[in-house]
C-alpha cells in the first residue's frame, strides 16, 4: 500500500526508495528460479574456455547484443550493414546513424569492461563512461532542470500518456546514484547474492534513470559488467537483451508493478529467467561454434597448406572478412596472394564473396548461420 501512495505517475517520483528494498522479497519461489539461473550461468561461465580466444564470441556476440538493446529502445540496423560496418573501419564511419547507435553500445560493453578490469568495481566513472560511449556525448547526469519523462508510444492505447516521470532534483539524483553505487558494491552491508543484486539494482537504475537518454541500453551493459565483476562471468557474454525484447511486453510491465504497487516477486521472477534462457542459449552458441571451428579448421588444414589455428580463429572473429584480416596474419600484404588465397577460401565452401559497389566481403556462412539461427 505504501507504495501506492507514494507513486504519482505525473509527478517525479522523488519517494523512490533507497536500496535495498525495506521488506524480504526472497521467497521459496525466486530461490528457486535463482538456483536454475546459477547453475546455467555457472555452466556458461565454464563453457567459455572452451573457446581458444574468449574474446572472439564477444566481437560476434556483443553484435547481436547490440543489435537487440538496440531494436528494444526502437533502434534497427540489418546484419548485412552492421558486419559489413564492423569488418571494415572505413564503413563503420560511413554507416547509418542506428548502425552508428548499436556500434557504440558495443564500444561501450567494451570500454566498460577494461575500465572494472583496471578498477575492480562498478563506479560512477564506469557507469559514465559507458552512458558517453552509447550517447557519443560529453553529457553527464541528468541536470536538475530536464523535464524528462517517459510516455506510452504512438503504437501504443493512450499514445503519449505520461507513464512515469523520474526523480528531479540534483541532490535527489545523487544520493539515490551514489546508494545505487554502494549497493552493487558493499557486500558486507547489502550481502544479496550478487545474481540477485544484479535484479534488484537494474530495477533501480531504470526507476532512478539517471540521464536524459540511453538509460535502457546503460543499464543493460552494466548489468553484465557487475556479474563479470562478481566473477559470475569471466566475459560479458551472457545474452540478456535476446529475451527482453522477445518478451518486451513483460519487461516494462514489471518494471512498472515494483514502481506503482512495490511487486517485486514478478520482477525477479523474470529476471532469473531471462538469466536462465539467456545462458542456456548462449551455451548452445559456444557448442556450435566451436563445433564448426573444429570441422573448418580441420577441412582447412587438409586442403590448404597454409591454413592453420590462427586464420581459422580470424574467420569465427566476425562474420564478414576483409583479405586485409588475412594479411595481417599471414604478414603478407600482396595482394595477388591475398586475392588467391581468397579465391581458394571461396572454392572450399569455407567463405563466399560478396559484391558491395567496389568493395568485396567475404562472408563466413556458417557462423552467420550459428549467429542468426
Amino acid at each position: 500500500m505504501d507504495a501506492i501512495k507514494m507513486f504519482d505517475r505525473t509527478k517525479p517520483y522523488n519517494n523512490l526508495p533507497l536500496l535495498p528494498p525495506k521488506e524480504d522479497i526472497i521467497d521459496k519461489d525466486i530461490l528457486l528460479e535463482w538456483g536454475l539461473a546459477s547453475r546455467n550461468l555457472a555452466e556458461l561461465n565454464k563453457n567459455l574456455y572452451r573457446l581458444p580466444n574468449p574474446a572472439m564470441l564477444i566481437n560476434t556476440l556483443t553484435l547481436q547484443e547490440a543489435k537487440s538493446s538496440s531494436e528494444i529502445e526502437n533502434i534497427f540496423t540489418t546484419e548485412d550493414e552492421l558486419y559489413k560496418a564492423v569488418s571494415d573501419s572505413l564503413k563503420e564511419e560511413n554507416a547509418s546513424p542506428n548502425t552508428k547507435e548499436v556500434l557504440r553500445y558495443r564500444e561501450a560493453l567494451w570500454a566498460g569492461y577494461n575500465n572494472i578490469q583496471d578498477k575492480k568495481e562498478v563506479s560512477l566513472t564506469t557507469i559514465l563512461q559507458v552512458y558517453q560511449k552509447v550517447k557519443n556525448t560529453t553529457q553527464e547526469l541528468r541536470s536538475p532542470q530536464s523535464q524528462v519523462v517517459i510516455r506510452r508510444g504512438n503504437s501504443d492505447l493512450r499514445a503519449g500518456e505520461i507513464i512515469y516521470i523520474p526523480p528531479r532534483g540534483e541532490t535527489i539524483l545523487k544520493e539515490l546514484i551514489n546508494n545505487f553505487i554502494k549497493y552493487l558494491a558493499d557486500n558486507k552491508e547489502y550481502n544479496t547474492d550478487p545474481l540477485l543484486k544484479m535484479a534488484i539494482a537494474h530495477y533501480q537504475f531504470e526507476a532512478i534513470h539517471p540521464f536524459s537518454d540511453g538509460n535502457g541500453r546503460t543499464g543493460r551493459i552494466i548489468n553484465l559488467l557487475y556479474l563479470v565483476n562478481q566473477n559470475l562471468l569471466s566475459q560479458p557474454v551472457l545474452y540478456l537483451s535476446k529475451y527482453i525484447i522477445e518478451n518486451k511486453d513483460d519487461y516494462y510491465f514489471k518494471l512498472g508493478a515494483v514502481t506503482q504497487r512495490g511487486e517485486w516477486k514478478p520482477w525477479l521472477l523474470y529476471m532469473m529467467k531471462a538469466v536462465q534462457d539467456t545462458a542456456l542459449y548462449t551455451n548452445h552458441l559456444i557448442d556450435e561454434i566451436v563445433l564448426q571451428m573444429d570441422a573448418t579448421l580441420e577441412y582447412g588444414k587438409e586442403k590448404l597448406k597454409w591454413y592453420n589455428k590462427e586464420i581459422n580463429e580470424a574467420l569465427f572473429m566476425q562474420p564478414y572478412i576483409k583479405p586485409k584480416l588475412l594479411g595481417d596474419i599471414l604478414e603478407r600484404s600482396s595482394r595477388t596472394t591475398l586475392s588467391k588465397y581468397m579465391q581458394e577460401l571461396t572454392k572450399l565452401g569455407i567463405l563466399s564473396p560478396k559484391q558491395d559497389g567496389k568493395e568485396v566481403y567475404y562472408l563466413n556462412n556458417d557462423l552467420i548461420r550459428i549467429l542468426e539461427g
